[in-house]
């Protein structure tokens, strides 16, 4: 069976498909307020945001495996389908504990739109070749969150915080329309695993021993929680603490999102110009300086806007530092990138829980929370940014050029 040639519309579908993590998260985003006094529970926003990333986490690990072994139609087919129901779900609950839950069943069933296209990605290319390819990917998947957060707060202002699920719950039955219909198989029967449990479970810890991917998927996971403490943090302080309109909030959260596409789109140019090394330890120490001052703000406030400029230049390190880190930890794993992806999106997602779960926690209603964490994954990022195996990825690069 031979690889399927990269089509203009193969790259639009499978962004589509990653969109179903951010249109899931950054839609209900502008509601954290209102599901909050619906609940009667500050935390309740957080609890359900860190329970969707334990789902991620979770379902990442069962998805990239099965993609391995029964090819990555299928799992993407089931897991959306199970997203949408659990999505409807969320829009019937009745309490903290049965949204949480659907939360989570819905990042079960999302986990293999988040996991599977990214595989789909190495299955097709490799190298500067692979990072060009995510990059466009990243940008179709950025217009997420630039519409998401405007249709929620529009939810808001015509319904309620439950039609944004039901919005979720129509998206994940289109998805599973267009798979069904469009998206090719790119895992040829040959290269597919036949493992049972135990065999899995010893390739995941065979894949988080080697240095190459552990300390690239270190710095996607630690970059991804500074990104998810902005997500769980954003709308207390602009919304709760600064009285901002949920829509006002949306346009912030677009103009953070535009931001983040637009230093995307460089990741390519700057990689096949001074390598995927480089720009890692580029971005990410970029992105600790950023944070710093986001500590300094909150320690000495001086209002909103200075915290805006702040967010926005951190979107560098965001937008240029996941993308390459991604392609560096799945480099050595073509022959199980659906499982190496797995294990990275666990690691991305169970640091966005901690980081979402430790806002929550640190009920304050300040910039404090939401800076030192962000702050802390920062410093973890440019630490594993050292740790990496320099000398044999520039080999890698060199091979794949």
């Amino acid at each position: 069976m031979p690889t399927p040639i990269v089509t203009r519309r193969l790259p639009l579908l499978l962004g589509f498909l990653i969109a179903v993590g951010p249109v899931s998260v950054d839609m209900y985003l502008p509601a954290f307020p209102a599901i909050s006094r619906h609940f009667h529970d500050l935390g309740a926003p957080q609890i359900s945001l860190a329970a969707y990333f334990i789902g991620l986490a979770i379902g990442q690990m069962t998805m990239g495996a099965l993609s391995d072994r029964w090819g990555r139609r299928r799992p993407l087919l089931a897991g959306l389908a199970i997203y949408t129901f659990a999505s409807l779900g969320c829009a019937l609950c009745w309490s903290v504990g049965s949204f949480a839950v659907f939360r989570f069943l819905a990042a079960l069933g999302a986990s293999a739109g988040v996991v599977i296209p990214r595989a789909q990605v190495r299955d097709l290319a490799e190298g500067p070749a692979a990072a060009k390819l995510f990059s466009k990917l990243m940008l179709v998947m950025g217009v997420a969150p630039i519409l998401a957060p405007m249709l929620g707060s529009l939810s808001m202002q015509l319904a309620s915080w439950r039609c944004i699920f039901v919005f979720c719950s129509i998206y994940g039955a289109v998805a599973v329309a267009l798979i069904w219909h469009y998206l090719p198989e790119t895992l040829p029967l040959e290269r597919r695993t036949e493992l049972g449990l135990g065999a899995v479970g010893m390739r995941y810890v065979e894949i988080f021993l080697e240095r190459n991917f552990i300390t690239h998927a270190l710095v996607v996971a630690s970059t991804a929680a500074a990104l998810f403490a902005f997500l769980a943090g954003s709308p207390q302080i602009f919304v709760g603490l600064y009285g901002w309109h949920t829509a006002q909030y949306a346009l912030l959260f677009a103009a953070t999102a535009t931001a983040y596409i637009g230093f995307n789109q460089l990741n390519p140019v700057l990689v096949s110009r001074y390598g995927i090394a480089p720009v890692i330890t580029l971005a990410s120490n970029f992105l600790l300086f950023c944070t710093m001052l986001q500590v300094l703000l909150a320690w000495h406030p001086l209002g909103p806007f200075p915290i805006i400029i702040v967010l926005l230049l951190g979107e560098v390190g965001f937008g240029l530092a996941m993308p390459s880190a991604m392609v560096g930890a799945l480099s050595h794993h073509q022959a199980h990138a659906g499982s190496a992806s797995a294990l990275m999106g666990t690691l991305q997602y169970g640091g966005g829980a901690l980081a979402a779960l430790s806002i929550g926690a640190w009920a304050e209603n300040s910039a404090t929370p939401m800076a030192v964490v962000m702050l802390v994954c920062a410093s973890l990022a440019v630490l594993a940014a050292s740790l990496r195996p320099r000398v044999i990825l520039a080999r890698a690069e060199t091979k794949n050029a």
